[in-house]
């Protein structure tokens, strides 16, 4: 292990020693927000710690079976302790290696999650549907709450488009690979001739954005209208201008909110999902050169890539990005999405380690 790494790793340690003392400490318990901001800084160092005394055993476990080796007796069984030893000390700097790889900001936020039908008409709207059902489904496996905000219902069924917030610990570090463009592949419901037909979809998975520290709206940049909403909803929600649309100015980003029957409830939605889409743009565009220069399979989230496509008739479903192909497409629809999500994520935290592993020999 280099030394660098070992020192970071002993640093972690001492902070975990720290933390574990705060937090049984008389008074820790009178500072909630305190409290709980320890209690997640010992989830995330634990298992980093343990890793790190379980590569100090496992090395000691290797010296022990290389002086055992001096006896001719014992050298047969020493040699394939060592061998051992090594391929699980291998293992488990890579484990540890991803553990200290830099922690997007973003991963523990709640996320804005949209969903919009691209071309197709009819099909490409009810493929919308299938998409966030799919994505509701998924969030209720994980026990997370899913909230609309907005939604256009197409006129066959699906959603033109449709808005929704989902509150969960690390939602944004499993879902933010999804951006992007869904195409599906079968015979719609529509089609009388039983030919198969293309359409599309774009998703976009936004990190909620903190409304204190990451965006400023300023009053004057903001244009906020509010009109009688439609659809369905009950005789209040139809009868009181309750509904509103907010343009941001500099920008042109529209964002309306119409679902629920306070006007101040719509407002602070549509604010919200505004925030976390001007601070989506502000970092793909500061991430863009980077990108550039990476070509991440994986990090681009460019809306309008091509990212995965759904081949009812051959029941499959194949990640472009990472050429990765599932024929579970009834499971997947149905909200069993981690088996992508994981590996997704696995390549993303390859690219990062080749990435470290350039820069060392550099």
């Amino acid at each position: 292990m280099k030394p660098t790494i070992a020192t970071k790793l002993t640093q972690l340690g001492e902070r975990l020693d720290e933390v574990r003392r705060l937090l049984s400490s008389e008074n820790a318990t009178r500072d909630m927000e305190s409290y709980l901001k320890l209690n997640r800084e010992r989830a995330e160092l634990d298992p980093v710690v343990e890793l790190y005394h379980a590569h100090q055993a496992c090395a000691e476990d290797i010296a022990t079976a290389l002086e055992m080796a001096d006896d001719p007796e014992m050298r047969e069984f020493a040699t394939a302790e060592v061998k051992q030893g090594r391929e699980r000390l291998e293992q488990i700097e890579v484990d540890l290696q991803k553990k200290l790889l830099p922690k997007d900001a973003n991963d523990d936020r709640n996320i804005f999650l949209e969903i919009r039908a691209g071309t197709g008409g009819d099909e490409a709207a009810l493929f919308s549907g299938d998409l966030f059902r799919m994505y509701a489904r998924f969030a209720e496996r994980n026990r997370w709450q899913v909230e609309v905000i907005s939604e256009s219902c197409g006129e066959k069924g699906g959603f033109k488009e449709i808005i929704a917030r989902i509150v969960g610990q690390g939602a944004y570090s499993v879902l933010k690979f999804e951006s992007g463009a869904h195409r599906v592949q079968r015979v719609p419901t529509t089609e009388t001739q039983g030919r198969i037909h293309t359409s599309a979809c774009t998703v976009a998975v936004l990190p909620e954005a903190d409304e204190v520290s990451d965006v400023v709206l300023n009053p004057a940049d903001l244009r906020i209208d509010t009109f009688r909403a439609s659809g369905a909803g009950g005789q209040h929600i139809n009868k009181t201008d309750s509904a509103v649309r907010i343009t941001h100015l500099p920008t042109g980003t529209v964002v309306e909110c119409q679902d629920g029957r306070s006007q101040h409830k719509n407002k602070a939605q549509a604010l919200a999902v505004l925030a976390a889409r001007i601070k989506d743009k502000e970092e793909r565009t500061a991430h863009a050169k980077q990108a550039a220069e990476r070509k991440s399979l994986v990090g681009s989230g460019d809306r309008s890539e091509r990212i995965r496509t759904y081949n009812f008739p051959q029941g499959r479903v194949t990640d472009h990005r990472i050429n990765l192909t599932l024929y579970k497409m009834d499971h997947i629809m149905d909200g069993d999405v981690s088996e992508m999500c994981n590996a997704l994520m696995a390549e993303y935290q390859a690219e990062q380690l080749a990435e470290l592993s350039n820069e060392g020999r550099s």
